[in-house]
């Protein structure tokens, strides 16, 4: 992880971009989505400030990084890894969260997977 490249979040963990995916659409349109490693997961549980964070990470993170003017997307999907992980691909031995929110103005509305 590189130093200039973290991101702290509210929770006080610490997370680098790994990509962002344009070119994979949602079940609903147009999905960005926006994927982090985050190598303390592994000891952290999927709870409300783990929900907290990537909330965060879309309204503060994903938003400002979406093209104006152009397309809205349907759907931001905001991911946590412990490790690099591929796009598509099974890796079981990497702990993943994903998370999916719908833009609306200025914030991230939650919509559960």
């Amino acid at each position: 992880m590189r130093a200039e490249d973290a991101i702290v979040l509210p929770s006080g963990m610490l997370v680098t971009p790994l990509d962002t995916i344009h070119g994979a659409p949602g079940p609903d349109g147009l999905t960005i989505r926006f994927r982090f490693v985050a190598p303390d997961l592994a000891d952290r549980p999927a709870d409300e400030t783990t929900l907290s964070d990537m909330t965060w990470l879309c309204e503060s993170y994903a938003l400002p990084r979406i093209a104006t003017p152009g397309p809205v997307p349907e759907q931001i999907v905001i991911t946590l890894a412990d490790r690099p992980v591929e796009f598509g691909t099974v890796t079981p031995e990497a702990k993943q969260y994903f998370e999916a929110f719908r833009p609306d103005g200025g914030i991230c509305v939650w919509e559960m997977f």
